[in-house]
């Protein structure tokens, strides 16, 4: 892509690449903010989560799943897992010629301009939390004080299509008492699953606690890369979304349409063993 012309660029779609379903968090703030884009979502869930995996496994798992992105020709690429943007981030940047975007930089940056007392939460996977990935993001801003909670099962539940009730009240309330002792009143939701559970998190830390969603902060720093280097679609269009998985489609379409209110159509199983096919070759949803 590196020798097409901006012009040519701006046709291409945005590659959003997910351990599995939380990426379509980031996949709809996007398409809010850029409703002219072309999108091609690919979900690994034949092989998530990836939080309890070693991190070799994950930047493994992940670079294929970015190389077949890269093979439909996108003009930008969107880690939309704070688990793999932990684990992949350097080599993504190195290895591909188009904009790779993270969801942990822009996360860290809204947190540290948020936060009035300087103690921030943030609530990932057990993988994100080893990697100490927002320890660093924060690392050079003064006065912050950074409180780290993995949340494991939070993902099992939302990959349920559970959101609310007794039980997982009970797991969110014990999860979130050390963010409720450190006195943080902000608090970043480390994991692109994570708001579909601001509401139940809000219910138990209160409203004077902000949250930072790192797939909405994910999705403007797509609006702002894209901007700045003239390959956003700017004129009103019919965009096209392609969703993909590795693992049973009918059920990706399942949650993803009753999760997203009916924004998830027509998935496409993709395997990694495979030969890939072009996207043309696959039906396409019209928005």
């Amino acid at each position: 892509m590196s020798d097409e012309s901006p012009s040519g660029v701006v046709e291409s779609p945005i590659g959003i690449f997910d351990s599995g379903f939380g990426g379509l968090t980031v996949a709809r703030a996007a398409v809010d903010l850029m409703p002219n884009e072309d999108i091609v979502y690919l979900g690994d869930t034949a092989r998530a989560p990836y939080g309890q995996k070693r991190i070799a496994q994950v930047r493994e798992y992940a670079l294929q799943c970015l190389d077949r992105l890269d093979f439909h020709g996108v003009k930008a690429l969107v880690i939309a897992c704070n688990t793999a943007s932990s684990a992949v981030l350097r080599d993504a940047r190195e290895r591909y010629d188009v904009p790779v975007i993270d969801v942990i930089m822009p996360a860290a940056r809204r947190a540290s301009l948020a936060t009035r007392n300087g103690r921030i939460g943030v609530i990932c996977t057990e993988a994100t939390a080893r990697s100490r990935s927002y320890e660093d993001a924060l690392a050079a801003v003064p006065g912050i004080s950074l409180t780290t909670t993995p949340c494991p099962r939070f993902v099992e539940y939302v990959e349920r299509g559970i959101t609310g009730g007794p039980e997982l009240e009970e797991l969110a309330r014990r999860y979130l008492e050390p963010i409720r002792e450190a006195g943080c009143d902000t608090l970043i939701l480390g994991c692109t699953h994570y708001p579909l559970l601001a509401g139940l998190i809000t219910l138990l830390l209160g409203e004077e606690v902000t949250l930072i969603s790192s797939s909405e902060e994910c999705a403007r720093a797509s609006y702002t890369a894209l901007t700045r280097r003239g390959i956003l679609h700017t004129g009103p269009r019919e965009p096209s979304r392609y969703f993909l998985t590795t693992g049973n489609a009918e059920k990706f379409e399942r949650l993803g349409r009753r999760l997203m209110q009916g924004f998830v159509h027509d998935v496409h199983r993709v395997g990694m063993d495979e030969p890939p096919a072009p996207l043309g070759d696959l039906a396409v949803v019209k928005s």
